[in-house]
């Protein structure tokens, strides 16, 4: 069940990740906390769209959202990245022990001839 929990939480880390509007806003708030308001104004398009947006990488676990009296910063929340991170190094683990192994088998399929002459 953890493995299946895990793949959703991916699926829904990339499927947030996959629009360029909200990779910008994890980008502005890598460098700290702010409101809709101030993400929405590098944007061309309406407050609600970029509350859209926002609810995306919420809902996704890339942001968190508080309450500070009448402000509402938005904060980066780096822990589903590291996930995503760690996935991509075990990722690339496996795909470098294919190829090696790959490698391995092909050069055992060569002759003794084309080993002497490589």
């Amino acid at each position: 069940m953890v493995v299946a929990l895990e793949d959703e939480q991916l699926s829904e880390t990339f499927a947030a990740l996959a629009n360029s509007t909200r990779r910008a806003i994890l980008a502005r708030l890598a460098t700290g906390s702010a409101s809709v308001n101030e993400l929405a104004e590098p944007f061309d398009m309406s407050l609600p769209a970029i509350s859209k947006h926002v609810k995306v990488l919420e809902n996704a676990g890339l942001i968190v959202r508080s309450r500070r009296a009448q402000y509402r910063p938005c904060t980066f929340e780096p822990a589903r990245l590291e996930a995503v991170s760690e996935w991509a190094d075990r990722q690339r683990q496996l795909w470098s022990d294919s190829f090696d192994r790959l490698a391995d088998y092909l050069d055992d399929l060569q002759t003794p001839r084309q080993r002497r002459t490589t």
